[in-house]
């Protein structure tokens, strides 16, 4: 599976849980949750599990430290592109999927991070495991 692959999953991920737009898990779980209770925990839970094994492998791979430095290093580049005028800042909805677009990235890093290091250095990395 490529960066590309796990980048755009991410982005389905953190998308399909909020957006601007009205289709999303949160509107549509606050509008008609109660009556669709059982398929609202459904979707909430395979949600929460896509989000347990990307936040889990991110931060075994890069860290706290590297997901705050990814996320600096987004920003500085769309604080660049505002300043070129590629980017505007003054539409909310706009804003809102540059921040997904951001934490994507960040998420797409993370679950990536182990096979660029091993395309980088030659070596693997490796789970602790006790046999």
């Amino acid at each position: 599976m490529s960066f590309i692959a796990r980048w755009l999953f991410a982005f389905c991920l953190l998308a399909a849980t909020y957006n601007p737009t009205e289709y999303n898990y949160v509107r549509w779980v606050t509008q008609y949750g109660a009556e669709n209770l059982s398929i609202a925990v459904l979707c909430g839970l395979i949600i929460v599990i896509g989000y347990i094994i990307y936040l889990r492998a991110t931060l075994r791979s890069i860290g706290g430290f590297g997901m705050a430095l990814v996320l600096a290093l987004v920003g500085a580049i769309l604080w660049v592109l505002y300043d070129l005028g590629l980017v505007k800042l003054d539409n909310p909805g706009i804003n809102t999927w540059l921040a997904l677009l951001a934490l994507s990235i960040v998420l797409g890093v993370g679950l990536s991070w182990s096979h660029v290091r091993r395309a980088l250095s030659g070596q693997a990395d490796m789970d602790d495991v006790d046999e």
